[in-house]
């Protein structure tokens, strides 16, 4: 482990330890050239082939572009470490900001994140080779503070080296978290991006409801036994979540992978198809932006949350927000004023032209 004030590469400065797992540590650190705090995941290995691999997909991360993942800046090996350098996003995550608040998050405000996080799937699936998250969940979530959510701690290439070089948090030492993980990844079968679906929409569930899913053993025994399914529908522990989004998640969900969406697009198109969802991203629902300890801010804040549209960008494939600003919506009271200063312009010059009207053409009955 290493201790505060390590500088490694001459240029990063250990502050403190944020997290450690089985296979790994994840620092907070100064990059002294840049005068910028950055995540350092420190990483272990005893075999050359594995480090090799390790920094091929350490180059596959730095070319990943997308608002809901971190930026991979820099990898290197030092002493028995290998090293990457990602963005650090301050602030609780999902998780202890739900313990905070003791409950779920608004309905409209979680669609919002799921669309986005759909979308960041869809980009990492879509990757040659393809990556594979493997652990998603509520304390790999955060906000910044413009409430863009970030999906943190995503997985290397899929394969083998790609599963023992996740750096897990502490509670999920195994590569998995119980609550949020598919069946196949429980069992040691292997996973896909189908068994990514399942974590999400497990996250969801326990952000819409505040209670977190039956694990998937608990279900598979209850299966065996004769017993419904325990995992209920979301609807029915929080009536604000609609019944369609609802029936999303339980596809999203389901046991077989086979039975699952087939991938990040279809289930994103399938949630937008509800109405519930449809609602928040057309009409610019207000997303209520989080801020991390320590932010000044009054109450609740609150931003303009615009529809997406997708932008080829070369290799990848980039998000942008439309352009939004101060002067993008007018105020009703204030097209009144233009309105009425129009008419007092225009009233002058309209008396002119009728008295002329009425002295060229005189009207019946008024001479």
């Amino acid at each position: 482990m290493l201790t505060p004030d390590t500088v490694l590469q001459g240029r990063y400065r250990v502050l403190s330890q944020l997290g450690q797992g089985g296979m790994g540590t994840v620092y907070e650190a100064l990059d002294e050239r840049l005068d910028t705090t950055v995540a350092l995941k420190e990483t272990f290995f005893a075999e050359e082939k594995l480090r090799k691999q390790f920094e091929r997909e350490a180059r596959l991360l730095a070319r990943l572009h997308h608002p809901a993942l971190p930026r991979v800046s820099d990898h290197f090996s030092e002493a028995e470490g290998q090293f990457l350098v990602m963005q650090f996003i301050p602030g609780d995550d999902l998780s202890e900001m739900m313990t905070r608040r003791a409950g779920s998050f608004p309905a409209d405000q979680v669609l919002t994140w799921a669309d986005q996080l759909l979308d960041a799937l869809d980009y990492l699936h879509t990757q040659e080779p393809q990556i594979v998250h493997r652990d998603i969940k509520p304390q790999n979530l955060k906000l910044t503070a413009r409430g863009q959510i970030i999906l943190l701690d995503f997985g290397l290439a899929k394969g083998q080296a790609g599963e023992i070089s996740r750096v897990s948090t502490a509670a999920s030492i195994f590569g998995y978290t119980p609550n949020y993980a598919p069946l196949e990844q429980i069992q040691g079968l292997g996973t896909d991006s189908r068994s990514d679906l399942y974590s999400l929409a497990a996250t969801i569930y326990h952000l819409l409801t505040g209670v977190k899913p039956p694990d998937a053993l608990s279900r598979a025994a209850a299966l065996v036994n004769g017993q419904p399914d325990p995992l209920l529908f979301a609807t029915d522990v929080n009536p604000a979540v609609a019944p369609e989004v609802s029936e999303v998640l339980q596809k999203a969900m389901a046991q077989n992978r086979d039975q699952r969406f087939s991938s990040a697009a279809e289930m994103r198109k399938a949630l937008q198809r509800t109405e519930q969802t449809a609602t928040v991203i057309n009409r610019g629902e207000a997303q209520t932006v989080l801020f991390p300890p320590g932010a000044k801010t009054v109450g609740a804040t609150t931003q303009a949350v615009e529809k997406q549209r997708t932008v080829a960008a070369g290799e990848t494939t980039v998000v942008r927000p439309l352009a939004a600003g101060p002067g993008r919506r007018i105020m009703p009271w204030a097209i009144s004023g233009i309105a009425v200063a129009v008419l007092r312009k225009a009233i002058p010059k309209i008396t002119i032209w009728f008295k002329q009207v009425l002295l060229q053409h005189p009207l019946k009955g008024l001479n």
